[in-house]
């Protein structure tokens, strides 16, 4: 077996061992809207949840050459943001947010999704998309902290669930029926393949 310390790496070498160890990870499509109000979309994969008392949820946004994207400058301003679950049906539309756009402009309409009128928050959802959680800004946390690197880890909580009403069954959801994608490395994604079941001991 390899073994490898990271701090003799460069960050892409780093990188490439993270997101090609760490699959499958399930992918947040995320909205937010800027200052001067454009709705702006864009997926992420470093993403999970936090706490189910309250309903909180993390994304953690990388900071290009230390740069930081407009999706974690949005939330920390506005502190609103709306989480949608990727699946089989929606993630062709939302690979598409993930282009470089300039901050004037909307990744939703890059991609035609169709924007709804968010419950809780001003922030728009999408449609597409048959889970969507409008969330509310609890914590966000600079790592990293140098001119080339770091993350903005974001907490947030879940304010208003919405759920499509064929995947959901006496409260809880359909996996087959909510066919979410996750992410894996490169350029590849995986569907939701065989399920087992093993029961938990007592």
């Amino acid at each position: 077996m390899l073994s490898i310390d990271p701090a003799s790496l460069s960050e892409r070498e780093n990188y490439k061992f993270l997101i090609g160890s760490i699959i499958p990870r399930p992918i947040a499509f995320v909205t937010t809207n800027s200052k001067d109000g454009v709705l702006n979309g864009a997926p992420f994969s470093y993403f999970n949840i936090v706490s189910s008392n309250p309903p909180m949820i993390s994304l953690s946004i990388q900071r290009p050459s230390g740069k930081q994207k407009d999706t974690a400058r949005n939330i920390i301003e506005s502190k609103e943001f709306v989480v949608h679950i990727v699946d089989e049906q929606n993630v062709e539309m939302i690979n598409k947010t993930a282009a470089n756009l300039p901050p004037e402009e909307s990744e939703i309409e890059l991609a035609s999704l169709t924007p709804t009128v968010s419950v809780k928050i001003s922030v728009p959802g999408v449609k597409e998309a048959k889970i969507r959680m409008e969330c509310s800004l609890e914590h966000s946390i600079g790592l990293g902290g140098t001119e080339t690197e770091g993350c903005d880890f974001i907490i947030g909580k879940v304010v208003q669930f919405h759920i499509a009403e064929d995947i959901y069954e006496n409260g809880r959801i359909n996996p087959r029926g909510l066919a979410a994608v996750s992410r894996l490395a490169g350029n590849y994604y995986a569907k939701i393949g065989e399920i087992f079941e093993i029961d938990r001991p007592q």
